[in-house]
């Protein structure tokens, strides 16, 4: 089903963190001197949403119930459609829900997507983890001002994300979307790939989250507000792969999730390849396995940072 058809606005941007002012000596001399880096006590937590915080693909609550469409047709036909067309298996899901629309006689506008997200599904304990996160993150780190921040990084639609009781837990969400004034049918606006999602962990990393802001010039690695090291990516499958992968390489972390009780095959697959730190199912309550592992990776994470502004403490 090209991955779910490779599964599926922006919540709003954050500025980057502020450079701290120069060392007020060498002001006082009247000679220019270097910006002290940034504190990084900043964890990011990185989520995919289909599969990983929800059972199924976020369409399939709402969207295709309401047109009377069986799931399994309608990812074949985008499978089918795309190769034909040798199209972009993203562009297609979103040209096919709006076609078969269409073709049922039934109008869906914004506000319809956003009201279709109250039926999204979410796996247990998801709705009080932010909480828990952000609780555990103060009460072992607060006392070094280190918190903890949540985004959202998704093939889906932000439209829907934005009606689920989740989305206001979340700094930034990236997701893709349709534009609904200037045609007689949406028309998609941004098509996130599973490769383009890496594109917004540097978003994250450099502090550059307005879609206006470039990320291509170069940022020193002693600037950026949230290291690759503070971040955990949550994610389900090879869709994920460049995130995992992304993060592995430059000291962040991975964490790969499969249905509570369902195969762990592919999650097993990508510990193996030294994808993810650690695989679990997707139970979000206290004292499950995911819970527990994602708390020892926050922990290592505390550690780190703890490290590294007593260091940083010593060159002021």
């Amino acid at each position: 089903m090209v991955e779910r058809a490779s599964r599926r606005s922006a919540k709003g941007h954050r500025e980057a963190s502020d450079l701290a002012a120069p060392v007020s000596g060498a002001r006082d001399a009247g000679v220019p001197s270097a910006p002290v880096a940034p504190s990084k006590t900043t964890i990011a937590l990185v989520y995919d949403f289909d599969g990983t915080l929800s059972p199924k693909p976020m369409q399939e609550y709402g969207f295709l119930p309401k047109l009377g469409i069986e799931p399994q047709a309608f990812w074949a036909e985008c499978t089918a459609l795309a190769k034909a067309e040798r199209a972009d298996p993203l562009i297609t899901y979103m040209h096919l829900m709006y076609k078969k629309a269409k073709e049922k006689g039934v109008r869906i506008d914004r506000a319809d997507l956003v009201a279709q997200g109250k039926t999204v599904e979410l796996y247990p304990g998801v709705d009080g983890w932010f909480d828990k996160m952000h609780a555990y993150v103060k009460k072992h780190g607060g006392d070094a001002g280190i918190t903890v921040k949540h985004y959202l990084v998704s093939s889906g639609l932000a439209e829907i994300i934005e009606g689920t009781k989740i989305y206001r837990h979340f700094a930034n969400v990236f997701a893709s979307e349709y534009w609904f004034d200037a045609y007689d049918l949406p028309f998609p606006k941004r098509v996130i790939t599973d490769t383009g999602k890496t594109q917004f962990l540097f978003r994250i990393n450099k502090g550059l989250e307005d879609y206006n802001q470039s990320i291509n010039d170069h940022m020193p690695e002693n600037e950026r507000p949230i290291p690759f090291a503070n971040m955990i990516y949550f994610g389900d499958g090879d869709t994920d792969v460049p995130s995992m992968a992304l993060l592995k390489k430059n000291g962040g972390h991975a964490i790969a999730v499969h249905a509570p009780g369902g195969a762990a095959g592919k999650c097993v697959e990508l510990f193996k390849a030294g994808r993810c730190d650690f695989y679990a199912g997707a139970d979000y309550r206290t004292g499950s396995d995911l819970f527990k592992r994602a708390c020892l990776l926050i922990d290592r994470i505390i550690a780190d940072i703890r490290v590294k502004e007593e260091v940083r403490g010593l060159g002021r």
